[in-house]
């Protein structure tokens, strides 16, 4: 065989493997995706088998009409930046920490990953009860501490409630970001590590000048998926408060979901929806361009 068959043959190879991923991807996440777009520009309830095209109605409403959307949007936009800052930084420290010769390192590293793995839902029902001012977890170590005045109402007033689905939301996600951060600290060269013991850099100088740099690639994905996984926040605010009270904690995610399954908007819901995705877009993708460009830089 002559080497252009090979490769027309390698190439049909390679087509044939990724098709079945391909239809997939293409039948479960881009055309819903697509459709979600087109129903943004019209108006269902769900129920009838017509759609009324209504042009940019759905957005006018939503950006002019809508009392509830723009703090939706506030609430987003706070739990997205609150969300690249916390869970990734207390990650890291546990990965630092738990990177470390230390006894009992694996049983706390599951210990520490085990919230990722249980229902957001689940997580929510918990700190509910946990948050309770009466009979909650929280209240009642502050009653035995000679702290009443400290228990609030840490789900019911508007103040403090997005905050306090917060806490809940970083409980279980830091796991996650611990792990990729493990995952990319075993990549960092031991070789490099000792050189720069052995030329007198303290612990801060190490982390500063080798670990650090060599964590830039795994600190990219934490961040694009901490971004990702914040904006579309749903579940855990959906169990804990439902976006109350007085819409306090309600999220873009959850009126798109409360327009079109609650209040059978399906196209404002849309519109909502896509609102969101551009959000994601517009802040994901330069963030990538200029991690690529740091590092062709840097190259």
């Amino acid at each position: 065989m002559t080497s252009r068959s090979i490769l027309t043959h390698q190439r049909t190879q390679a087509a044939l493997l990724i098709a079945p991923a391909l239809v997939i991807y293409l039948v479960f996440a881009i055309y819903p995706m697509l459709d979600v777009i087109a129903l943004s520009f019209q108006r269902w309830n769900g129920l009838d088998a017509n759609r009324t095209f209504v042009g940019v109605s759905n957005y006018a409403d939503i950006f002019m009409r809508d009392p509830v959307f723009w703090g939706a949007f506030r609430n987003t936009i706070i739990w997205t930046v609150l969300s690249t800052i916390f869970p990734p930084l207390i990650g890291l420290l546990l990965a630092l920490g738990l990177n470390q010769p230390i006894l009992g390192r694996n049983g706390l590293r599951a210990i520490f990953y085990l919230p990722v793995i249980i229902a957001p839902i689940a997580v929510a029902t918990m700190w509910r009860w946990m948050y309770d001012p009466f009979f909650g977890l929280f209240g009642q170590l502050l009653t035995s501490l000679g702290l009443d005045a400290w228990n609030q109402d840490w789900l019911g007033d508007r103040d403090i409630a997005l905050y306090s689905a917060f806490v809940a939301y970083v409980w279980q996600s830091v796991g996650f970001s611990m792990v990729l951060f493990l995952a990319g600290l075993q990549g960092v060269s031991k070789t490099l590590i000792e050189a720069a013991r052995i030329d007198g850099a303290g612990r801060w100088n190490v982390f500063r000048y080798v670990t650090l740099p060599a964590l830039k690639p795994t600190i990219t994905i934490v961040l694009v998926l901490a971004i990702i996984s914040s904006l579309k926040a749903f579940d855990i605010i959906y169990g804990l408060t439902g976006g109350g009270p007085a819409q306090s904690t309600q999220m873009l995610a959850l009126w798109a979901f409360t327009q079109s399954m609650q209040i059978f908007d399906f196209g404002r819901g849309s519109a909502i929806s896509v609102v969101l995705l551009l959000i994601t877009l517009s802040v994901v993708i330069p963030y990538l361009r200029w991690t690529q460009k740091n590092e062709e830089t840097e190259e």
